[in-house]
């Protein structure tokens, strides 16, 4: 607790059916605004809290304290007219029994991590094999299903949810005592930025990351086939038969993963390539290089119906494109139906999967008196 608390000052942390589209306004009237309200509770009786966050041009963002799960993001296509563009769930209950990560906050790893260990300086941790033999998105009780102390912040032009959690040494096997500061700010530019930061007591991994997915559509009834997407890097990690990188960097030239120019998803998702196979479509890295590289651009998604355009900006050297290969229609949609068969796509910004046992890839690892400290961008415009 003494590790939080430093943490947080140091950080400038203060505790405190088809959906119909809404129209969008853009009165002076209009500002800023930050609504809390309780959402549940857990099975333990841990109270659950949903903040509602909109700005003066109509974009809103409903995040919960538990997982820090984003469960609505309301932005305007070309005429205006505001829908969620995120899959999730409007109620609590849901998101307690299994569910995909629908908008969840990822924990303390991202990704898989090869057959549930890892070693550093020489001594070996054992992780929870939650994934076949291998450990995925931060364990059994990973970040997104645990409940974040939150405060907020308003201010010209944006609104801000912070959201807070340590977690304990050894917790899901991970050394280190990690405190953990994640702060969700909504703009008046029509962006969603998420920075993650975090310090430890011992050496550790990280990599955080924001598990959304994506429908620019607005209706969650037409698959993503259609959102042209475009990735700025001509090179994608290949996986093993486990979705475990092989440890190379391949050109996406001539492959199907070829997303330098922009096209539509579906275009070459069912091409005959072995890694198209293993993946059931895409469920791929790709890696922008340097991590110190800075903030840039990595992604945009276009969805040509609605005129809707995101931009996805990051700190982090990869991306995980995942097209929603895993949504069978088994999982309901609030107002009815179900969230069929690549109903949704993810680009999840981060470090490579399995880079504590790839020592070539860029390093996950966190001493004592570091910061860890990432950032992501989500940009909306209209075509």
């Amino acid at each position: 607790m003494f590790l939080l608390l430093s943490f947080l000052v140091i950080t400038g942390y203060q505790c405190k059916n088809k959906p119909k589209p809404e129209k969008v306004t853009d009165s002076p009237k209009d500002l800023v605004s930050i609504k809390k309200s309780n959402f549940g509770e857990t099975e333990k009786g841990e109270s659950v809290m949903l903040y509602k966050l909109k700005n003066a041009h109509g974009m809103a963002v409903d995040i919960m304290t538990y997982g820090g799960t984003i469960i609505s993001l309301k932005v305007p296509d070309r005429d205006g007219n505001i829908q969620n563009v995120v899959l999730g769930y409007d109620s609590l209950a849901p998101y307690l029994r299994p569910n995909p990560y629908f908008g969840s906050l990822i924990g303390r790893y991202g990704n898989r991590i090869a057959k549930g260990r890892f070693s550093l300086d020489g001594k070996e941790y054992e992780l929870a094999k939650n994934n076949g033999e291998n450990h995925l998105h931060g364990g059994i009780k990973g970040f997104d299903k645990v409940v974040w102390q939150a405060s907020e912040e308003k201010g010209p032009g944006f609104a801000k949810l912070i959201l807070a959690y340590t977690s304990a040494d050894m917790e899901e096997g991970y050394p280190g005592n990690l405190d953990v500061v994640v702060t969700y700010t909504l703009t008046d530019s029509n962006e969603l930025e998420v920075l993650y930061e975090a310090v430890t007591d011992k050496k550790t991994i990280v990599n955080l990351t924001q598990h959304a997915y994506f429908n620019l559509s607005g209706d969650f009834g037409q698959d993503i086939l259609d959102h042209g997407l475009q990735l700025y890097t001509a090179y994608y990690l290949p996986v093993d038969g486990q979705l475990i990188p092989t440890g190379k960097l391949a050109s996406v030239k001539q492959t199907p993963f070829d997303f330098t120019t922009a096209k539509p998803i579906g275009k070459d998702i069912n091409a005959d390539h072995d890694q198209i196979g293993i993946g059931l479509g895409y469920d791929h890295c790709w890696a922008f290089g340097d991590p110190d590289g800075g903030f840039r651009k990595i992604a945009t998604v276009k969805h040509p119906n609605s005129g809707r355009v995101m931009d996805v900006f990051t700190t982090e050297p990869g991306v995980q494109f995942y097209s929603g290969n895993f949504l069978d229609g088994s999982l309901p949609r609030p107002g009815g139906g179900t969230y069929g068969y690549r109903s949704g796509l993810c680009l999840e910004t981060e470090h490579y999967p399995d880079s504590p046992n790839r020592p070539e890839f860029p390093s996950t690892a966190l001493s004592p008196g570091e910061k860890y400290t990432s950032k992501t961008s989500f940009r909306f415009t209209v075509d």
